[in-house]
């Protein structure tokens, strides 16, 4: 992949929040919204593991994740779609996770000073990561109906 869209595709996905998690299981398809941090193009999630889309995963590993806005026109639009496979991670990376996930979110970062609430679901929640295998940036700035496909591999990347 070139530097640039690189460079706009990592800037993407800092700059935003939310992914629509799509997942299959026992009980059909399913898509939800959830809170991510990127390192690189690895997307880490925190949900509860009675969570749909996460019984989901534990059935099927396969997923699709979309992140955009809501743009008001189409010459705007500007987004992710990817599909990969998403799991459960163990205590080793789910430290790196969490330290990301701080820096990005700060009531997570700074639990000492976060609502009880707060507090108490990140007690029930599990941390997963997103390992994308093929990822398309759309981009209609660059041209209506651009659409530039990456091949990845967790670390690499393969335009």
């Amino acid at each position: 992949m070139n530097s640039s869209l690189r460079d706009r595709l990592l800037t993407y996905l800092r700059e935003h929040h939310v992914m629509t998690l799509a997942t299959t299981g026992t009980e059909g398809p399913w898509a939800a919204a959830v809170f991510y941090v990127n390192d690189a193009t690895t997307l880490y999630f925190l949900s509860s593991p009675g969570s749909r889309h996460c019984r989901n995963l534990a059935v099927c590993s396969r997923v699709a994740v979309t992140i955009q806005e809501d743009y008001p026109d189409w010459p705007s639009i500007k987004g992710i779609q990817l599909e990969g496979r998403a799991v459960q991670i163990g205590e080793d990376e789910e430290a790196r996770a969490r330290a990301l996930y701080g820096a990005k979110f700060p009531v997570v970062g700074k639990l000492a000073h976060a609502p009880a609430a707060i507090v108490q679901a990140l007690s029930k929640v599990r941390w997963y990561k997103v390992v994308p295998e093929t990822l398309y940036f759309i981009d209609n700035a660059v041209g209506f109906g651009n659409r530039e496909r990456m091949l990845c591999e967790e670390g690499t990347w393969n335009p």
